[in-house]
């Protein structure tokens, strides 16, 4: 039986009672939009009024989604990426059946409300990503609609299309002026990304006033010289905007954007086409005006004509039907293919291994050490096979993160069947992406670039951890130790920026051994995303023998500490003084514990890989790691000193780095900016003195 579309259910209507319906549903949008502004006093109405039209065409005759399942994983996506024009969202998911009341409309940008000022994913059913921050939502529907065409290579065969949707967004002329958008659809370009619709309000109104106070370029041209296909319509004429999208549809081969010439505010007879339309509400004499021209009744407030319900609220009956074919299609697939429905299972599950200490390589350790981004691609390569879900690349520094699953294929333009993705120097858009990849299903996504890049897609990874979405940013070349590129590479400030971001683990292993552990963490985690913070210089791997350290001291803690966050890596029965390290710097703070055993003061060393994990243990457990009893405390770490103080308290110290780098070896660096084990036990020493 062949599924039934909206276009079926709601075309059997003469021209003219069709063209009726479509304006009052329109015109019902746009009054949603003016009345939930007003009563919040807050909000951009202007938006909504102008893409009503062509939202409604979208919605109401392509777009493929069941109201009463928002996670149905075959549904089209949808992004807003001009959030602030969330009314537009909110009236399209209450008036086609989600679970969004009348009620939460009216309480519009209230604290609690389920309608927020910008859209929120997991706040509001139907919400595919928080958008707000400018270019992001255009960036995330990029990472959305490579999933797909992945997914749909993956584990489409002959007569189970299982993977088949589309990926439309709304953007602004906001979302087109921010860099990020530029980066996204340069890659989706070349990479012939079809199944990717975009709808561009072309209103040419900014806060400040008309967008030729800042912005002339063609963007037709700029996006058909990306490789999209490019078309203009009327945004208030719903036959050009259905046959744009028709058009869009059939181009599987590129990306499509479809440029909506619309009216900001349209109806507002004193305010459309204005800046007063925008960013504040029209004012309670505008919008009864408005409404007189838009013919709308003045009261009640938040008015749907019954004659709208029915019409639209088609979508809950027909995307019942399209899930429940699609339902009863992948169950003849898991009969048909076993072992593809257990890989499909597991991606969309995102499982993880449980046998961790069978599957996690083990370092032996060797002369010289081993970088800690290394033994990361050692510990990648050794997942991957057994996480399908991992998938991701690098921006253009694969080989300096290691983060290439070897013999996983790689994804080119109109090919993507592998599991290898070169984003090129787009980390802007690299980090929004993996968000999309995650926020889509089926995917735990990991990107690579240097740490101090970190700067580049620091918006991408706050949204990553207000999403509580499961990414893993692999950060190399973690400070000065990478040497003679200098400070403009060299990180100093970027650790505590990362530390900064709420809900955000930042993992900065000491070795290798810690370094598995700490991809066993990021996979572990499904409530939001890991920084794993490695260094291009090689560091000592810690013998944790019962041999000892390499000069016979020791024994040194196994690795298995680094769950907890944070664990005593050597002991001292009563200790005089505790060093506390990070990353490479851990080494040195053990061999500084045996300068200063040679001075008769007992120092315990404490390896801190991850505060954010140490800091949910316990008071128990972090007081038998950092006891109380002992004030005097050294922090080591080739960063900056901020947040240090929580840890070392008013009676410590920190050896640290509070001033940008400079070129030169490694070796020299370290020994110009103090770390060392001599400079750390003085330091330790004069606390203890004091």
């Amino acid at each position: 039986m062949e599924s039934v579309t909206m276009n079926e259910v709601i075309r059997p209507l003469s021209s003219q009672i069709e063209q009726d319906i479509d304006r009052l549903c329109a015109n019902t949008i746009r009054g949603l939009a003016m009345d939930a502004v007003q009563q919040a006093n807050s909000g951009h109405p202007g938006m909504p009024m102008g893409m009503a039209d062509a939202a409604y065409v979208l919605w109401t005759q392509f777009l493929k989604h069941n109201p009463a399942d928002p996670a149905w994983p075959d549904r089209d996506r949808f992004v807003l990426s001009a959030g602030h024009g969330s009314m537009l969202l909110y009236s399209l998911l209450h008036l086609t059946g989600y679970d969004l009341t009348l009620d939460e409309i009216k309480q519009f940008r209230q604290l609690g409300s389920r309608t927020a000022g910008h859209p929120e994913y997991r706040n509001t059913p139907g919400v595919e990503t928080t958008t707000g921050p400018l270019g992001q939502g255009i960036a995330n529907a990029v990472g959305m609609a490579l999933a797909e065409r992945h997914l749909a290579l993956r584990f489409n065969r002959a007569g189970f299309s299982i993977v088949d949707h589309y990926t439309y967004v709304i953007c602004s002329d906001g979302d087109m002026m921010e860099g990020i958008s530029h980066e996204a659809a340069s890659l989706a370009g070349h990479l012939q990304l079809g199944k990717l619709i975009v709808l561009y309000d072309s209103n040419r109104i900014s806060i400040d006033g008309p967008t030729d106070l800042a912005y002339s370029e063609d963007v037709a041209q700029r996006f058909a010289a990306y490789g999209w296909d490019v078309q203009t319509v009327d945004g208030h004429a719903p036959a050009e905007v259905e046959q744009a999208l028709i058009h869009a549809r059939a181009m599987t081969t590129a990306p499509s954007l479809i440029i909506c010439r619309t009216i900001i505010g349209y109806g507002s007879p004193n305010k459309q086409g204005t800046a007063k339309s925008h960013g504040e509400a029209l004012g309670v004499q505008e919008v009864r005006l408005s409404k007189q021209v838009l013919n709308i009744p003045q009261e009640p407030l938040f008015y749907v004509p019954d004659a709208v319900y029915a019409h639209m609220r088609c979508a809950v009956a027909v995307g019942a039907q399209q899930q429940q074919e699609w339902q009863e299609m992948l169950q003849r697939y898991y009969e048909a293919y076993p072992d593809l429905a257990r890989t499909w299972e597991q991606m969309w599950q995102t499982r993880v291994p449980t046998n961790w200490n069978e599957i996690l390589p083990s370092f032996t350790p060797i002369k010289g050490g081993l970088a800690t981004r290394a033994a990361s691609g050692e510990t990648l390569n050794a997942l991957a096979p057994l996480v399908p879900a991992l998938f991701g690349g690098s921006a253009d520094l694969s080989g300096s993160n290691n983060t290439t699953i070897k013999d996983a294929g790689t994804i080119r333009p109109g090919h993507f069947q592998g599991r290898n993705v070169h984003f090129g120097v787009r980390e802007h858009a690299m980090g929004s992406m993996l968000n999309g990849m995650a926020l889509h299903g089926g995917f735990i996504p990991y990107g690579g670039t240097f740490l101090i890049f970190s700067d580049y897609m620091r918006p991408s990874i706050r949204m990553a951890a207000m999403m509580s979405l499961q990414v893993i940013f692999v950060f190399t070349h973690d400070s000065i130790g990478l040497g003679e590129d200098g400070p403009t590479h060299q990180p100093v400030e970027q650790l505590a920026n990362l530390r900064a971001v709420p809900n955000l683990y930042v993992v900065r292993p000491a070795d290798a051994a810690e370094t598995a552990l700490a991809w066993r963490i990021a996979l572990e985690r499904r409530s939001g995303p890991t920084a794993l913070i490695l260094t291009r210089q090689k560091v000592a791997m810690l013998n944790r023998s019962e041999d000892g350290y390499v000069n016979g001291h020791g024994p040194l803690a196994s690795a298995a500490g680094t769950l907890r966050g944070g664990y005593v890596l050597l002991s001292a029965p009563e200790p005089d003084v505790i060093l506390i390290a990070t990353g490479s710097e851990v080494e040195l703070a053990v061999e500084a514990a045996y300068v200063l055993a040679e001075r008769s003061i007992a120092a315990r060393v404490v390896s801190m890989p991850c505060w954010e994990l140490f800091e949910q243990q316990d008071q128990t457990y972090r007081d038998s790691v950092l006891p109380p009893s002992v004030p005097a405390r050294v922090a080591v770490e080739a960063a900056s000193s901020f947040g240090w103080e929580r840890y070392v308290g008013p009676a410590g110290a920190t050896v640290s780095i509070d001033t940008f780098g400079a070129s030169g070896p490694y070796q020299d660096l370290y020994r110009y900016y103090g770390f060392t084990a001599e400079h750390i036990a003085a330091v330790a020493t004069q606390l203890v003195a004091e």
